[in-house]
């Protein structure tokens, strides 16, 4: 028997799927519903394995207490009343103690149902405690992309099928999202399309493409700039469409001027030559679809990086264009009234909120964390492993379509900003919420490379990014026996020549490390990569690894500009052979 559902997981696709149910107990099969006209009948390989992970002998199906402290890894089973209890007695004497905001309900996206995910905010809103500012993964995408459009939404992404060059940009698309690879394979095939990878190593995605760019982390912004310096150049900006729906084009032509794809090259390791090559391409392509990814943003700055390759999409007018335009995120569209699901008519604004990604120094007691509040004493975790994943360590059959028509999605009934027009010049300042950013960080007034990176220096000579692996989502699936076993173990992805001039060979052991801690791991040697860059793909658990750390004992929680974020991918870290 077929039943209907959608993917609970942090892809975030949201797959329809057609579950196949053995009896009341066992599921089997897992498949893309082929009904849906986004997931098309095909589901990634995690969840079409779903039934290792539902009957998984270790699942959790009963309440465990520790036997003695915490940290011990000894656990007996209790009721459920006797669990219940004793957290609320607990919860009880600490807010007796500190007040209601010593408790920190933290929580996120290893399951995303709106009940499942958010129901712990409707608890945190009655009872007072501490509220959550989630930063850990989108914040600098988002912002960066609303930063331009003035909405978080963007084309159709089914329209990349109907796209003449796809460019996918800063996403391991064929590992972390396979609807739109699918999408972008669909337009080859019928359409003869190009697909342009850019990312940092040689992935997945990249081996499907047509055109890999390979760039240094955090140097986007400069490969986006001269992109657009070309366009102006070679006369394949669309300047009807720029004096129409932008706002300060004459302003971003001459401020271009000096980023060449010479000086681009210098800051993104990116030959000339390619860089011309894909600015031609884009050029000479209306129907230019750029999907812009998570991964490229989650550098220090970030959001600049993203606004810069949005960009590029206007310049081009590629918004024009039916499969032309620009994607991230479509979160804008959907219109969800959540007061019942997160008890927002209880809602205290005037309850401290805590920012997800500095849950290090918010446990540590650090002042500014805090807020100059009480301690957090008390932890509810829900749907996340911030052990792993923090920085500094029932039936469906029809589909909902809320793509909003074409004129909408493109934009070409004006942006989202009160001016209508898309800001190449953001006023960063507007972006909420504020206070969770850098103090005093100046962001570039117009698309630009900025230089706020970890940049590798003599000490720390190389730049470290912790990439998603194919088989896992963040430290979901990491247990599955079929996703462990094609994962192997955790590796670090060196470049021949620097592996080379450390006199390690491939498998052998290195620690890395930084000013945050040290890990040890094996050596993967790769080509794929540029040198002076090191690729850890994961999450793996942390008893994967010879010192019981995981790989983000190296990662810093120092929030983002303009208003927070993590900077998984921005770490500069030393190795040496052990």
């Amino acid at each position: 028997m077929i039943h209907y559902s959608a993917c609970p997981h942090d892809c975030p696709s949201t797959c329809a799927l057609e579950v196949e149910k053995l009896d009341d107990y066992t599921i089997g099969q897992v498949r893309g519903a082929a009904a849906n006209s986004y997931t098309a009948g095909v589901v990634c390989g995690k969840v079409a394995r779903y039934h290792e992970r539902v009957h998984h002998p270790d699942r959790l199906t009963q309440p465990l207490k520790a036997r003695n402290s915490k940290g011990n890894s000894k656990f007996e089973p209790i009721t459920w009343d006797d669990a219940l209890d004793e957290v609320a007695e607990n919860f009880l004497r600490a807010e007796q103690a500190h007040g209601p905001e010593t408790i920190w309900p933290y929580y996120y996206a290893g399951t995303m149902g709106l009940v499942m995910r958010d129901g712990i905010n409707r608890l945190a809103h009655v009872k007072r405690y501490s509220g959550m500012y989630s930063t850990i993964c989108v914040t600098p995408a988002w912002n960066g992309f609303i930063a331009g459009t003035g909405r978080l939404a963007g084309v159709d992404p089914r329209e990349m099928a109907q796209s003449d060059l796809v460019i996918i940009w800063g996403t391991n698309a064929a590992s972390t999202q396979i609807n739109a690879i699918t999408h972008a394979l669909k337009a080859r095939h019928e359409r003869g399309a190009r697909i342009v990878s850019v990312d940092t190593y040689r992935n997945a995605t990249a081996k499907q493409a047509d055109l890999f760019v390979c760039v240094r982390p955090g140097t986007d912004g400069a490969l986006a700039c001269a992109l657009m310096h070309l366009l102006f150049r070679d006369g394949h900006a669309d300047r009807d469409y720029l004096a129409q729906y932008t706002d300060c084009p004459e302003a971003l032509e001459a401020h271009l001027a000096t980023r060449t794809p010479a000086w681009a090259s210098a800051i993104t390791g990116v030959p000339v030559d390619v860089i011309e090559q894909l600015a031609t391409m884009v050029g000479t392509t209306p129907r230019t679809f750029f999907r812009l990814g998570y991964g490229f943003t989650r550098q220090r700055n970030g959001a600049a990086n993203m606004h810069a390759a949005l960009s590029v999409a206007a310049v081009a007018g590629a918004w024009r264009h039916q499969g032309g335009g620009a994607f991230s995120s479509n979160h804008a569209i959907y219109h969800w009234d959540k007061t019942l699901i997160e008890g927002l008519d209880a809602l205290d604004p005037g309850v401290r909120v805590l920012d997800q990604s500095r849950i290090g120094a918010v446990l540590a007691g650090d002042p500014q964390a805090l807020g100059d509040g009480p301690p957090v004493t008390a932890l509810l975790i829900q749907n996340t492993n911030p052990m792993s994943v923090a920085p500094d360590l029932n039936q469906v059959e029809h589909w909902i379509d809320c793509q909003p028509e074409f004129r909408k999605a493109h934009y070409l009934n004006g942006f989202a900003h009160a001016t209508g027009r898309f800001h190449f010049s953001p006023d960063w300042d507007a972006l909420t919420p504020q206070g969770f950013g850098p103090a005093d960080s100046m962001m570039p007034s117009l698309p630009d490379h900025w230089p706020v990176i970890e940049e590798a220096d003599t000490q720390l000579p190389y730049r470290l990014v912790t990439a998603p692996a194919h088989h896992f989502l963040n430290s979901t699936f990491n247990q599955s026996p079929t996703s462990s076993r094609r994962e192997r173990s955790p590796s670090a992805m060196l470049h021949p020549e620097d592996a080379r001039k450390l006199e390690v060979a491939d498998g052998d052991e290195i620690h890395l490390g930084n000013e945050r801690g040290q890990v040890t791991i094996q050596a993967q040697l790769f080509d794929g990569v540029q040198r002076g860059v090191v690729i850890v793909e994961g999450i793996w658990p942390n008893y994967a690894f010879a010192d019981g750390k995981g790989i983000n004992a190296l990662t810093g929680a120092d929030p983002v500009a303009p208003v927070g974020g993590a900077a998984f991918h921005d770490n500069r870290i030393w190795i040496r052979p052990v």
